[in-house]
């Protein structure tokens, strides 16, 4: 069993102690790791007036581009590399670096995250609810051997990883109304096994190997410039393209079915206040972040004061419903607003205000078109 020699931050003062220990890992991915006994890493340190440098897996989904456009912003545009397996659009491929990345080729990870000597990892790369029970054994691969070969090369090279989690991490026999960050999780898809698994997988390799491992479960996420992905939270996107364009939706989920939901503003903006949060003020690892919660039916009502002739009709969809049965509710998220100071800023109106004002100006300038 190979041996590799690591170095254990503690804290983020200038003065911190750290220790050098020789531990066994047991390497999880699928590519052969050839490390010699003798290895020393070192880590491309920042200090506060650094910028960290930043590398996005999976960066073409629905979080990435906003989440490399937000980060750009605030540490420079050639400190964040975006990376998919997928060719970007040319508006994406002119906005900053991108490069090819494969989660499942740990050599190719590794020589990404040495040649640019990047310092925080954002792992994005999943195939989620929906499109997991449709294709489980790539699910498998993709959020479970890719999840392993992230975690090795973040701890090999003393990165700060971020892993997002999500609602599906639960299941039907977790307290629903609200969820609290630590309860019984028995999800019942293979996406959100797989998420259970990363949570504790990064805690492991936190208390084990001193990674800085931080996430995030996050509630539906509803994005303006984004398509749906497949997920079962998704419903909740496709409802201002259909409302704008056609007038009418018709919803795969029962009327009363509630589910904590999210603006994309709101979880890019929690996602870097957890990443630039000090490690003392992290009581956990893991933690809920929701802003609202509604039904399809209050979805609707809300669109309906914008939208006049809008309609809704339900064909519900008995396997995305029966995933959303077994979420939560409503989430309770009261530690990450007590920990760093949590705070969301966009409720129900504001986010139905803000969706339609992009989705009808698109449309009134393909109409015009």
């Amino acid at each position: 069993m190979p041996f590799i020699r690591m170095l254990r931050r503690v804290g983020q003062s200038p003065a911190c102690v750290c220790w050098t220990s020789a531990l066994p890992v047991r390497f999880l991915g699928t590519s052969p790791r050839q490390i010699p006994a003798d290895a020393n890493f070192h880590s491309a340190s920042f200090s506060d007036t650094d910028h960290p440098r930043v590398l996005i897996t999976g960066g073409l989904g629905q979080l990435g581009v906003g989440l490399a456009n937000l980060l750009r912003k605030r540490f420079g545009k050639d400190s964040v590399i975006l990376s998919d397996i997928k060719k970007p659009p040319d508006h994406v491929f002119h906005s900053g670096p991108f490069i090819y990345s494969d989660i499942l080729d740990y050599k190719n990870l590794r020589e990404i995250v040495v040649n640019n000597r990047i310092t925080w990892l954002f792992h994005y790369s999943a195939l989620l609810s929906a499109i997991g029970e449709a294709n489980v054994s790539l699910a498998k691969a993709v959020n479970i051997t890719g999840l392993h070969n992230i975690l090795d090369v973040a701890a090999e090279h003393n990165l700060r990883l971020f892993v997002p989690s999500t609602i599906g991490a639960f299941g039907p026999t977790s307290p629903r109304n609200p969820t609290p960050d630590l309860c019984i999780q028995r999800p019942r898809t293979i996406y959100g096994v797989s998420k259970v698994h990363a949570e504790l997988m990064g805690e492991y390799y936190h208390y084990r190997y001193g990674l800085d491992f931080r996430c995030l479960r996050y509630p539906g996420i509803i994005s303006a410039d984004s398509q749906p992905g497949g997920g079962t939270t998704d419903y909740a996107v496709q409802i201002f393209h259909d409302a704008t364009k056609h007038g009418k939706f018709e919803c795969n989920l029962e009327a009363h079915t509630r589910l904590p939901m999210m603006y994309i503003d709101d979880c890019l903006r929690a996602t870097l206040e957890v990443m630039e949060a000090p490690a003392e003020s992290l009581s956990m690892r893991t933690y809920n972040v929701s802003a609202m919660s509604f039904t399809p039916e209050e979805l609707a009502q809300e669109v309906l004061k914008h939208v006049p002739e809008f309609q809704i009709t339900y064909n519900v969809d008995a396997i995305r419903q029966a995933i959303a049965d077994s979420w939560p509710m409503n989430f309770d998220d009261s530690n990450a607003r007590k920990d760093w100071g949590w705070k969301h800023d966009f409720d129900l109106p504001e986010l139905v205000t803000t969706m339609l004002n992009f989705h009808g100006s698109e449309t009134r300038v393909a109409q015009a078109n």
